[in-house]
């Protein structure tokens, strides 16, 4: 099958990056022939928060030749994206879908290869946002209407597509994990190296910091914990980290890095880490679960999105009661009083399964019963 990839690749960094550089040499070490297409500019630089898109020096990302084509802000350049992945002549194009204002120009170009009688094949992060705006839901619903068939990672996205577009076409295939990071360190001189004390349980939130992931959820959990436990906090702020810091101001026990954590350093955390926590207070699923199974980490995570599925039902992890500083911290307890035995064995189990030739066979499979 020959299959078109319009998203984001390298020179862009972050986890959609990593994705699709995956999912890309994992339909072509399956024999099909693939190209990928990415952005001349994925966001204006005023809609993105973060320092920088591309990749920096050190990152550890996956470098897939693509051809740039796709200006998101520039209606010029979407019909001129539709015929030259035209001309390539793919039997399915892929897509990968997070946020509405993607919507306009992915949906624009998905309409035109459809009219040319080619596939296209949405994945799905975000349907819905957790930090939804009134136009997110029509600009979602217009882009779900454009393509051929969906694949939703978990049942909390499945379902904000049906309700938007109960007739489309649709797989439900788990996230798989990420095998890109390379190996597990020793635990002890991870934590060495990040200024920890070995002696204590230590627990990790990793990723990028915004409101609706709670990390001052779990500072406050903190408060709840006796002195066995310490924290490590390390990710790139969205908005404003001062009401962090205070939360933490004063606490021997609570490490805050607020910056963007390259490739490089990621084996580091996730090594020094006993438990990742993911205090969410809204949720679809989550790239994070699929780094830390990766590194044969165990999760906490708060009963929200698609979280329940994907860490309490395969047993990788153990969930909070509710989104709260006490709920978060009774999970933590409980799960080092008697479940890390059977989350790790529920981990080795599960990456028997998640795996990027499986998930790339569930598109080839969708595209052909489309």
């Amino acid at each position: 099958m020959r299959i078109a990839f319009l998203s984001t690749f390298y020179p862009f960094r972050g986890g959609i990056a990593q994705f699709n550089a995956n999912l890309y040499e994992a339909a072509q070490q399956a024999g099909h022939t693939v190209k990928a297409f990415t952005f001349t500019c994925q966001y204006p630089k005023i809609l993105f928060p973060g320092k920088t898109q591309y990749v920096t020096e050190g990152d550890k990302a996956k470098v897939i030749e693509s051809e740039a084509l796709l200006n998101t802000a520039n209606p010029l350049s979407w019909g001129r994206t539709a015929r030259r992945i035209a001309a390539w002549k793919p039997d399915v194009v892929v897509m990968k879908y997070w946020m509405s204002y993607l919507a306009p120009s992915l949906g624009c170009v998905a309409r035109r290869l459809r009219r040319r009688g080619i596939k296209v094949v949405a994945v799905l992060d975000n349907v819905i946002p957790h930090e939804a705006r009134f136009f997110d839901k029509p600009f979602s619903r217009w882009f779900l209407r454009s393509v051929s068939g969906c694949i939703a990672m978990s049942r909390s996205v499945l379902a904000d597509m049906q309700s938007l577009t109960p007739e489309k076409p649709f797989s439900l295939v788990p996230h798989p994990l990420y095998d890109h990071f390379g190996s597990r360190m020793d635990r002890t001189a991870a934590q060495q190296a990040l200024g920890l004390d070995p002696g204590l349980r230590t627990l990790l939130y990793f990723g990028l910091i915004r409101d609706y992931k709670g990390l001052d959820l779990l500072i406050e959990a903190m408060q709840h914990l006796n002195e066995n436990y310490q924290l490590v906090a390390a990710g790139e702020c969205y908005g404003s980290f001062d009401r962090y810091e205070q939360l933490a101001a004063g606490h021997p026990r609570i490490h805050l890095q607020n910056r963007y954590i390259g490739d490089e350093e990621v084996p580091l955390f996730f090594s020094a880490a006993d438990l990742c926590v993911l205090p969410y207070r809204s949720a679809t699923q989550s790239g994070i679960t699929a780094i830390s199974l990766h590194f044969d980490l165990p999760l906490a995570a708060t009963p929200v999105g698609g979280l329940p599925e994907s860490i309490g039902e395969t047993g990788v992890g153990v969930m909070a009661r509710d989104a709260s500083p006490e709920a978060i911290a009774d999970a933590i307890r409980d799960y080092f009083d008697g479940k890390e035995a059977g989350c790790r064995a529920a981990i080795a189990a599960f990456k028997r399964t998640a795996t990027w030739k499986h998930f790339a066979e569930e598109v080839v499979l969708l595209a052909e019963r489309i």
